[in-house]
């Protein structure tokens, strides 16, 4: 069993209910054990830095401390998570000003932190830890056939805190690749999806999510297997709709986050996995894939 601590971060119990079940529901039979950290609060995310540098960092530098206290890695499953706290770990090193500001921040709250707690995604704890051979071995319902364009969007990969090729990754590839399905050609792999610009700014947004979805769709994709990141999962599929209205689409590709796709080839039950709240159906993809046991309900 490998240890780590947990950080869902906010929209793990809001818009990324399906993600964050999946995540719970493979944990232990990979072998992972994540243990929530207690007491966390909101990471301030990406639009929070723009604001107030200092400020920004000062929260993320709270869920480090806590983290910290563990002894554990902290591992996130949200991109944006992931970036702000590797972010604020990295200033807080470099800054000796910043890094006192932070120090009597923490101290008002009885909290300290030493810089020694690493920052780590889930996927790369899949990919390293894990291992796909270990995951592969783990296999009971190979997804033979199933075509899947593997979705890593941009901040997962891009420097300084990415972990894998910034313009064509592989890892999650690998992933769909060793629970027997075939990952197809998406030049498009790595770029935007629009993230919190749906809000603001709509129509870029629906605009970004039709070229990644065309591309997706065109290169034969049945499905996408995302990653774990809660704003590119809810933007390729809950507005899925919308953009084909928008842009007169037909296609339909259901959205996996990739620990979902994980789960469906490990034969656990398909509700335990959230897909029952996915937005757009995998029930008829999945279909050649599920046991009497096995069913997704919309």
């Amino acid at each position: 069993m490998k240890y780590y601590a947990y950080y869902p971060g906010c929209s793990m119990e809001a818009t990324a209910v399906p993600v964050e079940l999946s995540i719970q529901a493979i944990a232990k039979p990979l072998d992972m054990d994540l243990s929530e950290i207690e007491d966390w609060t909101c990471c301030g995310s990406s639009p929070y830095g723009s604001v107030n540098k200092v400020e920004a960092v000062t929260i993320a530098s709270r869920i480090l401390a806590l983290a910290e206290k563990t002894g554990l890695d902290l591992v996130t499953a949200c991109s944006s998570c992931y970036i702000v706290l590797s972010e604020a770990r990295s200033l807080i090193k470099e800054n000796a000003e910043l890094a006192a500001t932070v120090r009597d921040a923490l101290a008002t709250v009885g909290l300290e932190y030493k810089g020694t707690v690493h920052v780590r995604h889930l996927v790369e704890v899949l990919f390293n830890d894990i291992g796909v051979e270990a995951i592969a071995a783990k296999v009971v319902k190979p997804l033979t056939g199933l075509k899947v364009a593997c979705y890593y969007g941009c901040q997962q990969v891009r420097p300084r805190y990415g972990f894998d090729d910034p313009e064509m990754p592989q890892w999650l590839d690998l992933i769909a690749a060793s629970l027997g399905a075939e990952p197809v050609p998406f030049p498009l792999k790595a770029r935007c999806c629009g993230s919190s610009l749906i809000i603001s700014e709509e129509d870029v947004a629906l605009q970004l999510i039709n070229k990644l979805l065309t591309n997706a769709s065109e290169n034969g994709a049945q499905c996408i297997a995302s990653t774990t990141c809660p704003l590119c999962h809810t933007n390729l599929d809950a507005y899925q709709s919308i953009v084909k209205r928008r842009f007169k689409a037909n296609y339909n590709l259901p959205v996996l986050a990739i620990t979902q796709l994980i789960g469906v080839a490990l034969g656990l039950d398909y509700r335990a996995l959230g897909l029952h709240k996915n937005t757009v159906s995998p029930k008829d993809v999945l279909a050649p894939y599920k046991s009497k046991l096995q069913e997704v309900k919309t």
